[in-house]
């Protein structure tokens, strides 16, 4: 795989630039090191804008006039999810680059599953707000129609008590649709096995659609509809940036914590191409995997979603056609 240095000029257009920034000391037994975190996000953002200055790097991704969501996974819990610390670090870079709290949104499927993995308190120490896409409701113009109808459950827009329940469109969240203009997406480096990993296409997707179940344990109809639905202008569109919070990989378990099929690797990885950063984390989870001589099988197909996205040109899927940096923290 190609590598860069601070000095070489940008990729070509047709290639995915991906930062890593890694530091030894970043966790202490799973629990991250804010200022040491905020220091890698900051590393790594003025590396991957090429600009020096922290407040100028976050002002060529959005502005002081836009309403940014940080987009989080956090249903499986803060140990093993996108952690608080990472989307704390990214709240006080957008603070320092002057952007209102009044329009910074941490956000995700859920507003209690935020509370739960303490985002509350990330929230109010930095005076910014929480929102959970099903509590903003659903939008009714902006929806995905994919031709195999799921069963519709409660909260879902078309969930009528006592009716038949069946659904064939996915509705986006108005948090997505009219509140929020830009957003930096915040996924963990953790196994998926349908989605191959639970990361920037699929988190951010599975976040912002209503009548969701139907693709989540079908491979095939995943390599379809996430990529799809990302394509979507209404969230596609506005993603600024991609970070993977890949302190701690869990390469088994899903939606369950579990510490002891995880491997701590103390990084923050950055892009602008959510393709090849996934791609890149499903190759990490299957090292990690082969490595402890865990189940390796039901990953193989996911790659299919990947392929689909770029051919939408979502992202690169292809390693050869990933340019990677890697810079590691020396200890204070």
């Amino acid at each position: 795989m190609p590598r860069a240095t601070a000095e070489e000029p940008p990729p070509p257009p047709d290639f995915a630039r991906i930062v890593i920034v890694e530091d030894a000391e970043a966790t202490r037994a799973f629990r991250p090191d804010r200022q040491r975190v905020r220091r890698m996000l900051e590393r790594g953002l003025t590396n991957l804008t090429a600009l020096t200055e922290i407040r100028s790097a976050w002002l060529s991704l959005v502005s002081t006039q836009d309403v940014i969501g940080i987009k989080v996974h956090v249903a499986p819990g803060a140990a093993v999810g996108t952690r608080p610390e990472v989307a704390e670090a990214v709240v006080l870079g957008l603070l320092q680059a002057g952007i209102p709290t009044n329009h910074i949104v941490i956000w995700d499927r859920h507003a209690g599953d935020l509370e739960k993995a303490g985002f509350g308190d990330v929230a109010r120490r930095c005076g910014v707000r929480l929102a959970g896409a099903v509590e903003s409701g659903w939008d009714a113009s902006v929806y995905y129609d994919f031709p195999f109808p799921g069963h519709l459950l409660y909260g879902d827009r078309d969930f009528r008590p006592g009716g038949e329940n069946v659904g064939r469109k996915s509705y986006v969240s108005k948090l997505v649709s009219t509140e929020l203009n830009r957003i930096i997406n915040v996924s963990p480096l953790l196994n998926h096995n349908a989605a191959g990993v639970s990361g920037n296409l699929y988190s951010l997707v599975m976040g912002s659609v209503d009548n969701w179940q139907r693709f989540e344990r079908d491979t095939q109809r995943c390599a379809q509809a996430i990529p799809e639905i990302y394509a979507l202008p209404a969230l596609g569109d506005k993603v600024a940036l991609h970070i993977v919070d890949a302190l701690v990989a869990q390469y088994e378990g899903e939606h369950l914590s579990r510490l002891h099929a995880s491997t701590v690797l103390n990084q923050l990885r950055l892009s602008h191409d959510p393709v090849a950063l996934d791609v890149l984390s499903i190759q990490e989870l299957e090292w990690q995997r082969t490595l402890r001589g865990a189940w390796t099988s039901f990953s193989t197909n996911a790659l299919e979603i990947y392929r689909n996205a770029a051919l939408l040109e979502i992202g690169v899927d292809q390693p050869k056609r990933m340019i990677v940096e890697t810079l590691r923290e020396s200890a204070p």
